[in-house]
């Protein structure tokens, strides 16, 4: 179908990205900075339409038997409403809320809306990263309250008579959200089927961007290059004792060596300390300093890898305890 030229004027270059049907000839066009609701010509009116810019301060929804409002409240040029047939209200809700918070930086550009759970003053939306909690009449405003997903360290139901409440821990914090029983199933399972989407999907990509293992890995090569560099150096000092170089370059290889290639450095610069320990005590020293440095590094990696470890283990817990709950 076209676009009315009314519409297209109002939007400009912009991609209409969806339309929503709201009764007869009159539609909803959504596009990345605004909606635009149209109102074809009757009998007695000419077409007309209505723009919804979404960089607002606050959204409200107040819905009665048979027409539902709209309300964007902006900073600076006041209000915006608009008047849409009850039926309408989710279809047109939701992409209108997502372009609102898209503005607002809340969600990433390329993040979907998954599902949008008004309960009396209470609004949950759960997208394909994240679940926003916001308390109050409007179903949006600055006083919301946003978990990633990659932050979420365990998830759990706790049923009551009237309301389930939803036990989501953040960074090991429980964060306690109370939804009705009505509505706790559905919200139940798209809560769990998003968060196992997003840790299949971010543990596919990654190991392709950046595995954080193999980054870990990678710089304990370094520092053992580093180390063997270290060792190099003190090795050819001027002003190094003989018989502590003699004891480093006619040292036979060790047990892990490719072609005479030492397989920790660490360990070489501690053998060459020993083997120096009749030179000069500035030497001494510096080798000293040397081994203690490499010793640092390599408890700092170890660390790091020890941390590694139990996040993809926390991970892997998360995923098994999702799917076995579905």
């Amino acid at each position: 179908m076209t676009v009315p030229v009314i519409v297209r004027s109002a939007l400009g270059d912009e991609e209409v990205r969806t339309r929503v049907s709201l009764g007869g000839d009159d539609e909803l066009f959504v596009a990345d900075s605004s909606s635009v609701v149209y109102r074809a010509e009757g009998l007695l009116t000419d077409e007309s339409i209505e723009e919804l810019t979404y960089d607002a301060d606050r959204l409200t929804v107040s819905e009665g038997r048979r027409k539902t409002s709209l309300t964007l409240e902006y900073t600076l040029s006041g209000t915006a409403e608009v008047t849409i047939p009850a039926s309408k209200t989710d279809d047109v809700l939701q992409p209108v809320l997502a372009g609102v918070l898209r503005a607002n930086e809340v969600i990433d550009p390329d993040e979907s809306l998954i599902e949008v759970y008004r309960f009396s003053e209470l609004t949950l939306i759960l997208t394909d990263r994240r679940l926003i909690e916001h308390v109050g009449t409007a179903v949006w405003d600055e006083g919301y309250e946003a978990y990633h997903f990659r932050n979420v360290t365990n998830l759990s139901f706790e049923e009551g008579d009237v309301a389930t409440r939803i036990v989501l821990e953040v960074d090991g914090r429980p964060q306690r959200i109370k939804a009705p029983n009505d509505a706790a199933d559905d919200l139940r399972e798209r809560l769990k089927r998003a968060l196992v989407d997003y840790y299949e999907r971010t543990s596919e990509t990654v190991p392709e961007e950046s595995d954080p293992l193999e980054e870990s890995q990678e710089r304990g090569e370094e520092q053992t290059g580093r180390a063997s560099q270290s060792r190099r150096a003190v090795r050819s000092e001027p002003t190094r004792a003989d018989g502590q170089r003699a004891a480093v370059e006619s040292r036979p290889p060790m047990t892990g060596t490719v072609d005479g290639a030492p397989a920790d450095a660490t360990q070489d610069v501690a053998r060459a300390a020993a083997a120096g320990s009749t030179g000069s005590g500035g030497d001494d020293a510096a080798s000293q300093e040397v081994l203690d440095r490499l010793e640092a590094l390599e408890d700092a990696i170890e660390r790091q890898n020890e941390r590694l470890e139990a996040q993809q283990q926390t991970i892997e817990r998360l995923i098994d305890e999702l799917r076995q709950g579905r």
